[in-house]
This record gives structure tokens, C-alpha cells and sequence, in this order.
């Protein structure tokens, strides 16, 4: 390639200096023929060595830095590209873990739920039996003094009566008089005030 530039150049060169003898001298040195055979010799070696400088140091250098700069956008590409993907995965392994927590955690509330309902009711069971028994004894006690009142109420009475009898006449009335009145009284109150 560079014998075709330099044959090229010299074929131009003696095409020029055959015009340039043919025509009239004067006017710039450059277009003066007798000049110009030193100007080709100059032209050629100046581009010759910018030729060389360029195709052997200069244009390796670049083209080195450029497949260096190629691979290593390509290596980034493809490290994002495996970075993408990773990420991607770390997401959906995520979105998994936080789907099966809350499905975990909704496994755990029911059933802790179902163990706090069974608790309460077999709690509820056994208060409400305590309050069952509770309720039957107080009745009886409850019925007990019922039945029992009125005795009680009797001999109160009885004793009270002899009583406000003693400080009344000043002198003791017979015991058996007044509960023969008492007890007379009481059967004739009895359902009213007692409902039996």
C-alpha cells in the first residue's frame, strides 16, 4: 500500500513539472518547477515517517486502548446482566419468604385462636359448674333458713313477748301461753309471709 502511495505521488509529481516547465516562471516559488523535485523529496518523507509513526505506534495503541475499552464494556454488561438477574432472584426468593410468613403467621393466629377458644370454653365450663354449684348451695342454705325462720322467728318472738310482758305487768307470764299464741299467729301468716 505505501509503494502505491509513493508511486502514485511521483507519477503526479513528474505531471506537475512537465505543466510547470511548459508554463511560465514567476509568480509564487512554490509553483517554480525548479523547486519542486526538493518540495516531492520533503512532501514523501514527511508523510512517509507521519505514515510509519501512525501505522506502528500510534494506530495499535489506539486500537488496542479501543478493544480493551470494548471488552471491558462488554464484561460490565454482562457482570449488570448477571447482577439484574441475581437481583431478580433475590426478589422473588423475598416475595416467597415474606408469602410464607404470613402464611405462617396466619397458621399461628388460627391456631392459637383455636387453643384460646377451646380454653375459654373449658374455663367458661368449669366457672359456669362452680357458679351452678355455688347458686344450688346458696339455695339451700337459702330454702334451709326458710325453713328454718320461722322457728327462729318464733322463739324470738316468744322470748321478746315475755319479755315486754314482764316489764309490763311486772310479773312473768307462762312460757308455754305465749308460744301457744305466737305459734297460733304464725300458721295463720305463714303463707303470707313465708309462701307456704
Amino acid at each position: 500500500m505505501v509503494k502505491k502511495i509513493i508511486v502514485s505521488i511521483l507519477i503526479f509529481s513528474f505531471a506537475l513539472f512537465s505543466m510547470a516547465q511548459s508554463s511560465e516562471s514567476g509568480g509564487m516559488p512554490q509553483l517554480n518547477p525548479e523547486f519542486w523535485i526538493s518540495q516531492i523529496f520533503w512532501l514523501i518523507l514527511t508523510f512517509g515517517i507521519l505514515f510509519i509513526s501512525l501505522s506502528k505506534f500510534i494506530l495499535p495503541k489506539i486500537s488496542k486502548n479501543l478493544e480493551a475499552r470494548k471488552s471491558e464494556i462488554l464484561e460490565n454488561i454482562e457482570t449488570a446482566e448477571k447482577q439484574r438477574e441475581e437481583s431478580e432472584n433475590k426478589i422473588k426468593e423475598y416475595e416467597k419468604i415474606i408469602v410464607n410468613s404470613k402464611s405462617e403467621a396466619k397458621s399461628y393466629y388460627n391456631e392459637i385462636r383455636q387453643k384460646t377458644l377451646a380454653d375459654i370454653s373449658k374455663k367458661q365450663k368449669i366457672i359456669e359448674g362452680e357458679i351452678e354449684k355455688e347458686i344450688k348451695e346458696a339455695e339451700k342454705e337459702i330454702n334451709d333458713l326458710k325453713n328454718k325462720a320461722p322457728e327462729k322467728i318464733n322463739k324470738i318472738a316468744i322470748e321478746t313477748s315475755a319479755d315486754l310482758v314482764k316489764l309490763l305487768i311486772g310479773t312473768e307470764v307462762n312460757a308455754s301461753s305465749i308460744s301457744a299464741i305466737v305459734e297460733n299467729i304464725s300458721k295463720k301468716n305463714k303463707e303470707k309471709y313465708y309462701g307456704f
